[in-house]
């Protein structure tokens, strides 16, 4: 995708979350979600983040953790997070269309965290809400090109496989196939183990390990 694209895809689906989180009740803010140790509430505080944190203090506040990125990103969503949930979606929606390009990441790391995190709420809850299928696509093309951050998706687990959508014509690779929703395999490649039981082929034990 061009740039553009990319910023306008990020700040549709951010209004979607926004949405989806301002339905939600009491008990399901505070209900877990797919990455561990986070309730929605702490999720819909790491959306914050491109917003608040800028490289500058991402970086000096990863000092207190001796360099620890996910120990950094944990501290900052809980921090985030200390907004009451009408704050969290009034200053999501605020910041909807904001154009955001971190180093390593750049614009296609919001725009994965747009696609993944709201699956990542909504699946647990048994909610239906999710992003255009052609965003799990063109997010698999970004997961699966080697230039994504290793942080998003270990190069590692695609090596000897093949990934096959089942709702699209789309593949990836070599070797024993993995088949599933353009979702799913996005879910599974960025270590969501709990989507790895909708997954057919024989690659998925190689996936899984």
């Amino acid at each position: 995708m061009e740039r553009e694209e990319v910023f306008t895809r990020t700040a549709r689906n951010r209004r979607l979350l926004a949405d989806v989180l301002e339905g939600l009740g009491p008990e399901q803010w505070a209900a877990p979600t797919l990455c561990e140790g986070w309730t929605v509430r702490h999720l819909a505080g790491h959306l914050l983040q491109p917003a608040f944190v800028g490289f500058g203090r991402f970086f000096v506040t990863s000092l207190r953790f001796r360099g620890d990125t996910a120990a950094t990103v944990d501290h900052l969503a809980r921090r985030l997070a200390e907004r009451e949930p009408a704050e969290l979606v009034a200053l999501l929606r605020r910041h909807a269309d904001d154009r955001v390009d971190p180093p390593r990441v750049g614009p296609m790391g919001p725009f994965a965290d747009s696609c993944i995190h709201l699956r990542d709420l909504a699946r647990p809850l048994g909610l239906a809400a999710d992003v255009p299928r052609d965003d799990w696509r063109e997010l698999l093309g970004h997961l699966t090109s080697g230039r994504a951050a290793p942080a998003l998706v270990d190069p590692r687990r695609t090596d000897g496989i093949t990934l096959r959508a089942t709702d699209a014509d789309w593949r990836h690779g070599e070797g024993p196939e993995v088949a599933g929703t353009l979702e799913a395999l996005a879910m599974a490649l960025t270590g969501r183990a709990s989507v790895l039981p909708e997954l057919q082929g024989p690659g998925v034990a190689a996936l899984r390990g």
